[in-house]
Parts: structure tokens; C-alpha cells; sequence
């Protein structure tokens, strides 16, 4: 395998709802090196696996280390273990030995062509298979609800250990703690796999040609890497621009039929466009032009700045002064306990005997609890804990958490500036 699947399961809101965008997305997309964000998960996921398989007594080595590390990134990790180990802790009062596989390649070819992926945590246990992926982005909500990918990791642990395990039911759930996102969603086994063979199958099998309508949406065009020259991405960001936010008489420009094919004059710095003969080449309507994209460019700026102004209005209206918005709600994020007097924490542990509260700084809460065990921390510190409300945010209705009432809110939450 390599190392990543021409229809991964992070790309797969893309390829199953616009079929012909990854093979479109080959014409056009460069070589691309490793992002700082794309380092930073991978710098994150690190510490969850480290932590997760510390707790689970697995063999580890040193702890990882990188330039990313942070308080932050130690309260994302902890938040993600502890999630995991409030899970496990639960099935063994009935199970006293689930199966838990940690960063475990996933292998759903069987409905996918070279599909694979590699599941966070995977635990099956009393007929139920759980799969929980990290995200550490903050840049989108990642809903788990329907996920697609979530989904395919759930058809590939299935079908590794069907013969062993008689799974009835699937939970699924995507730990962001960025974005104060925990969320949930379950379904049956047949529900499972209904969905994999009617749905993703017939567009996996299209997706994989390159075949099917180019259906432009914001879910699949907002990781495209071919979005910037795809038509009809253009062309629908353009309609709904002109509806909703221009002028009908300003000085638009439509898209033009310039010609068959859009040409790219090949340099030291255009090729090649990773061009492949068995790949399907796409010609007009799929490609823009050079002088489409310059008549696109005078209005990008107007949009973005409008709707992220936009938005801004309407959240700061429903956080500090409880304005309803139809379709949205105010949630409250997850936290992290904190200790209240980190020198009385010091002093109580001190008296039981325990000293190496500290690297550099004071261990984690977590690690301390794990250091003590739960009823010790309990009796020793657990005076000293406190569990602050999250931070408010705006989101769809369609979002898991429940609404905060904000009539009984305002002791409870600082107004936001």
C-alpha cells in the first residue's frame, strides 16, 4: 500500500458526492509538500497514540517530542485519552477484555477500489464496534453524523474482524478539541452495510474512472486542489454570488466557451501536472481558463471579506445579547479541569507522598490522576478540580450538543468582546 489511497476516506465527502474531481484533481495538482498545519496533526496524533497506548500499558518509547508542543496540545491530547479511557473503563464492567487497537490500518477495498485508511482507536467489545478518529484543525466543524469517512473506517474494521466478532451495532466518534467537538453517531450493522454497498460502491466505482457529473457543493469543493480552474465550481460560485451578495447590474462578467480544451503552457515551474495515461483527460466544460480565472478574481476578495463579517455580526448577536438565528443555536464547548491552587495541590500530594509532580512544569491533571489512581486523587485533590463551562459558540441546529440557555447563562460566561 501507499501512502495515501486515490479514494482515501478524508476525501471521500468529495468523491462520492462529485465523482470525477480526484481524477480531475490529478491533471491539475502539483507535488505538494507537507503543510505546517498537516505537521502539526501529525505532531498531535503522536502524543494521543502516545498517551492512549501508555494507559492501555502497551510498550511505548520516549514520549514524542516536537516543535509544536504546547499547553494546548497537551490539553487536546489529554482530552482525546481521556475520552478513550472513559470508554474502555465503561465496557469492562461488563467486558473485561475488549479488543483495542490503536492507529490500526483499515483495509476497505472490498468496496472501494485501493481503499484504506488508518483508524485512531478501534475497539470492539458486547457485540458493539466502536472507531474514534482525532482531529486537531480548527478550521472546519467536522460533524460525525453521516460521516463518510468514519463510515469506510467502520466498513473496514468490520469486515478485518466479522469472523471473530459478532458485531451488531457501530458507534462512531470524532474527537476535535480545538473547536470544543465531541460527536457522536451510530447505526447497525446492516445500516452499515447497505450504505457501503448501494451508495459508496456505484460511486466509488465512477470516482475511480473519473466518470459522473461534476457536481460543485461546499461540502466536496472545499478541499478540492482543482477548484481553482474547475467550471463548474466557478460557475456556481458565481451564480450564487450574483443572487445573493452583488449587484445584478454590476460589471459581471460570464464565463465564455474560449475553447475546446483549457491549455497550460508547460514550464520548469507547470510540469508536468502529474498527467497520467490511463487517467481520463477532461476538456471543456471541466477546466477554466486563464482569462476566466482573471475575471473571477475582482470579486473574491468582497465575497470573503462579506461573509466572514457576516458571520462575525451574527455570532457576536447570539453569544452576547441572545439573539435567535433560524437554523442556529448556542452550544457550550467541552473543557478541561484545571486544579485551582496548583501550591496547595503541591503541598496535599506532598504530604502522601508523592513528590514528582513536575518535569519542567507540573505534570498534566490527567497524569497526575493516573499517577495516584482515581480514588486516591479523589480523596487527595479532588477539593482542588474545578470543571469551567466552554467556551459559546454559533452552529447549525444540526449539531449533536445540546442549546445553552443563555436567560440563565450570564453568571456562568463572560460576554465576549
Amino acid at each position: 500500500m501507499g501512502a495515501h489511497a486515490l479514494l482515501g476516506p478524508s476525501k471521500a465527502k468529495q468523491w462520492l458526492l462529485c465523482t470525477p474531481s480526484v481524477r480531475l484533481e490529478e491533471q491539475v495538482a502539483k507535488k505538494e509538500e507537507s503543510s505546517v498545519y498537516a505537521q502539526e496533526g501529525t505532531a498531535a496524533h503522536a502524543l494521543c497514540e502516545y498517551k492512549l497506548k501508555k494507559f492501555l500499558h502497551e510498550q511505548v518509547g520516549r514520549r514524542p517530542v516536537s516543535e509544536f508542543d504546547s499547553e494546548e496540545m497537551e490539553n487536546c491530547s489529554d482530552i482525546y485519552a481521556e475520552f478513550i479511557t472513559e470508554i474502555i473503563e465503561k465496557i469492562r464492567e461488563t467486558c473485561p477484555n475488549p479488543l483495542v487497537l490503536v492507529e490500526e490500518k483499515l483495509d476497505f477495498s472490498h468496496i472501494v477500489p485501493g481503499g484504506f485508511g488508518t483508524g485512531d482507536c478501534v475497539i470492539i467489545a458486547d457485540k458493539k464496534l466502536y472507531v474514534v478518529d482525532y482531529k486537531h484543525g480548527q478550521g472546519v466543524f467536522v460533524h460525525c453524523e453521516g460521516n463518510p469517512q468514519m463510515r469506510l473506517y467502520a466498513l473496514g474494521a468490520y469486515h478485518m474482524f466479522q469472523y471473530l466478532y459478532p458485531i451488531e451495532t457501530v458507534s462512531m466518534t470524532i474527537v476535535q478539541p480545538r473547536l470544543d467537538n465531541i460527536s457522536t453517531d451510530e447505526c447497525t450493522i446492516g445500516e452499515l452495510l447497505d450504505w457501503g454497498e448501494n451508495y459508496v460502491r456505484p460511486r466509488a466505482q465512477l470516482a475511480y474512472k473519473g466518470e459522473g457529473d461534476f457536481v460543485p457543493g461546499e461540502e466536496q469543493c472545499r478541499f478540492c486542489k482543482a477548484k481553482h480552474v474547475c467550471r463548474a465550481c466557478a460557475e456556481d460560485a458565481l451564480a450564487l454570488a450574483r443572487e445573493e451578495f452583488l449587484d445584478l447590474d454590476a460589471d459581471v462578467v460570464p464565463l465564455t466557451e474560449e475553447a475546446d480544451t483549457c491549455v497550460v503552457e508547460e514550464t520548469d515551474a507547470t510540469a508536468p501536472y502529474n498527467r497520467d495515461d490511463s487517467a481520463p483527460t477532461f476538456k471543456q466544460p471541466a477546466f477554466l481558463s486563464k482569462g476566466e480565472l482573471e475575471e473571477i478574481l475582482p470579486t473574491l476578495n468582497r465575497i470573503s471579506s462579506w461573509i466572514d463579517a457576516v458571520f462575525a455580526f451574527v455570532s457576536s448577536e447570539a453569544i452576547n445579547h441572545g439573539v435567535r438565528w433560524k437554523g442556529w443555536k448556542v452550544v457550550e464547548g467541552r473543557s478541561v479541569r484545571r486544579f485551582t491552587d496548583t501550591k496547595a495541590v503541591e503541598d496535599a500530594a506532598a504530604m502522601e507522598g508523592y513528590t514528582q509532580l513536575y518535569r519542567q512544569q507540573m505534570l498534566s491533571l490527567t497524569e497526575i490522576e493516573k499517577l495516584m489512581g482515581k480514588k486516591r486523587f479523589r480523596e487527595i485533590l479532588g477539593k482542588f478540580v474545578e470543571k469551567p463551562p466552554g467556551k459559546l459558540a454559533l452552529v447549525r441546529e444540526t449539531d449533536p450538543r445540546p442549546e445553552v440557555d443563555l436567560t440563565t447563562a450570564e453568571d456562568e460566561f463572560a460576554a465576549l468582546d
